[in-house]
């Protein structure tokens, strides 16, 4: 093992001590009381199957046969997600050739971010994920289920049903999949398009035409954001099947793999004598597992949040600097788009999740002791599947990547380092996602150009305002403030500043996408403006200094002057009423900052 990874992982192991401890003994008493169904008054048990066929009926009554819980969050709006219509049907006809049962015992809300980019309801968006959580738990609270799957892909959704299923760790939890859409028109095409039309040299029905080509049927976008960064890490931290995250939902192979993964969770109950509950798979070191990949893929930034909830929910504290001391020594080994230009089923081909994890392991990078729902060790991870004379069968991944310039050997990275670092300074702390930033563009040093949104920059950008050097501040628009919306909208302003020549980079207490893309962005500020940043006191034609080699962020002016200036106030009113936001209020008031995972569930 590398020793600044075992490093990292003993770390954590010795700051979680006592909260670990509680989780496990909390799982291990809910485990004690043997299937939750026979704690219930016959009352209850009658609400509980009443819909149900006679003979899943008689089942569920004798307390031998394992009834499965599905949790989903279809909808049909959602092209991630509405493969998911037909999953509850097959996955119930697995189970019963096992002679269980499984119900849906719920679903969740799931947002699609595409949709709501630039929009008011994107400020609901990472709140989601925390209603999603409740949600799942809500579901779960029937006491009727020994095991439960996991319908769930896209970006606040998977954090959300994990966070869930941690708290219901006494349970197997295995997560279903659908897979990624087919590839559409090339990422270079798309991100041309949208420039064009942010310079005015594109018409509205050209951009709806590149965008349609791209984003063009059910399935997962096939960009490596925040969904497709869920599902490596998902299936890195052992609760997928191998090789399952990016099986298009057309081929015959992903129902195989639906059905296999239904009938696994039958045999994974208490009932059985294979009994795998969550709690006995997710630990510090798959968690570390979790990271390690993130890092070598150049995944989505939002991550930096999302595992520091769902690690705290199995009684395991992560911080930032954990990030940054696996980023110097976890080399990048992709280049998925917005990374490269080849997309998800590009990787997928190229050797994809087998050929990642035999690297990563070969580098020492990997725990490989770790527990899966398909066995002990990440070997088993090394493998991809096949149907074989209609039998589904895992062979060895490949042994050198079918196309270098997607995914590489340990031996001869894109990088040396990871695709994140941390950014630390008199301004606070921030995220930096650096894996498609050029290494001239990686240090900035510029005037702030200081705004209180997304929209405002837009404007002052399209608007030939902001022709020079700057540091784009876009401040309170951290989760206390408005919900922490995804600023993805000013990537292609952005861009297109410093495709003139100037030298730009983004500063901000928000977030700005899975798919941060070739501006350095300095994203998740924390503290934020709201609760005492000092983002709030910089002023227009302030020096700013952005240092990704390094990993500092300053504004460059005296302490003392710093400390004299009074912080700006911003009326964000608006921001609180109209498309349910005022609904949300709660959350706002509770929310912990983006360090602490940007989580309203956990009392510190």
């Amino acid at each position: 093992m590398n020793s600044i990874v075992t490093k990292v992982t003993e770390a954590i192991i010795e700051r979680s001590k006592t909260l670990r401890s509680q989780y496990l003994s909390d799982m291990k008493k809910a485990q004690e009381q043997g299937p939750h169904r026979g704690k219930l008054s016959c009352g209850n048990l009658a609400h509980g199957f009443a819909a149900c066929q006679p003979t899943d009926k008689q089942k569920l009554t004798l307390m031998e046969e394992a009834n499965i819980g599905i949790v989903t969050s279809y909808n049909d709006m959602l092209s991630a997600h509405q493969p998911y219509e037909s999953y509850p049907d097959q996955i119930r006809k697995a189970v019963q050739e096992m002679g269980s049962v499984a119900q849906v015992a719920g679903g969740v809300p799931a947002m699609c971010d595409g949709v709501t980019q630039g929009q008011d309801g994107m400020e609901l968006s990472l709140f989601s994920r925390d209603n999603i959580a409740q949600g799942a738990a809500i579901a779960l609270s029937h006491n009727m289920f020994d095991a439960a799957l996991y319908l769930g892909i896209c970006d606040k959704i998977v954090p959300g049903l994990l966070i869930a299923a941690l708290r219901f760790g006494h349970l197997p939890a295995l997560f279903v999949p659908a897979g990624p859409m087919r590839s559409g028109i090339t990422n270079a095409e798309k991100s041309a398009i949208r420039q064009r039309y942010a310079q005015g040299e594109a018409t509205r029905k050209e951009l709806l035409e590149a965008e349609s080509a791209s984003y063009h049927s059910a399935g997962t976008c096939t960009f490596y954001g925040t969904a497709n960064s869920n599902q490596l890490l998902v299936e890195m931290m052992g609760l997928q099947l191998p090789g399952s995250s990016f099986v298009n939902p057309d081929e015959p192979l992903r129902a195989e793999l639906t059905k296999y993964t239904a009938q696994l969770a039958t045999k994974s109950t208490a009932l059985g004598r294979d009994y795998r509950p969550l709690y006995e798979i997710i630990d510090e070191r798959s968690i570390v597992n979790a990271i390690v990949g993130l890092l070598a893929t150049g995944g989505s930034t939002n991550h930096t949040m999302h595992i520091v909830a769902y690690a705290r929910a199995a009684g395991i504290i992560v911080t930032w600097d954990d990030f940054s001391a696996l980023s110097k020594v976890v080399p990048l080994l992709t280049r998925i788009y917005p990374n490269g230009q080849a997309d998800i089923n590009h990787f997928h081909a190229a050797g994809g999740m087998a050929y990642l994890v035999k690297q990563l392991l070969k580098g020492g990078l990997l725990h490989e002791e770790v527990n899966t729902i398909v066995g002990k060790g990440l070997q088993h991870y090394t493998k991809e599947p096949f149907i074989d004379n209609g039998q589904l069968v895992w062979r060895d991944g490949p042994e050198a990547s079918l196309d270098l310039n997607v995914i590489r050997p340990i031996e001869d990275p894109f990088s040396q380092e990871g695709g994140l670092s941390l950014l630390k300074g008199n301004l606070g702390r921030a995220v930096i996602k650096v894996s498609a930033v050029k290494e001239e563009n990686r240090i900035i040093e510029a005037p702030a150009a200081v705004f209180h949104s997304q929209y405002e920059l837009a404007d002052a950008i399209s608007s030939g305002k902001l022709k020079r050097d700057c540091v784009a501040v876009v401040r309170f628009q951290g989760p206390k403030a408005i919900g922490m919306p995804e600023l993805h909208k000013l990537t292609p302003f952005l861009s297109n500043l410093q495709d003139q020549g100037y030298k730009v980079a983004l500063v901000t207490d928000g977030r700005m996408s899975g798919a941060s893309g070739k501006v350095p962005a300095a994203i998740h500020l924390t503290p934020e403006a709201l609760a005492g940043g000092l983002i709030a006191k910089i002023k227009e034609g302030d020096l700013i200094r952005l240092d990704a080699v390094e990993g500092t962020l300053s504004v460059l002016i005296s302490d003392e002057e710093l400390n004299a200036r009074e912080p700006e106030d911003f009326d964000l009113s608006d921001s609180h009423q109209g498309m349910g936001r005022e609904l949300f209020s709660a959350h706002r008031l509770l929310v912990s900052g983006a360090e602490q995972g940007a989580c309203t569930l956990f009392n510190e």
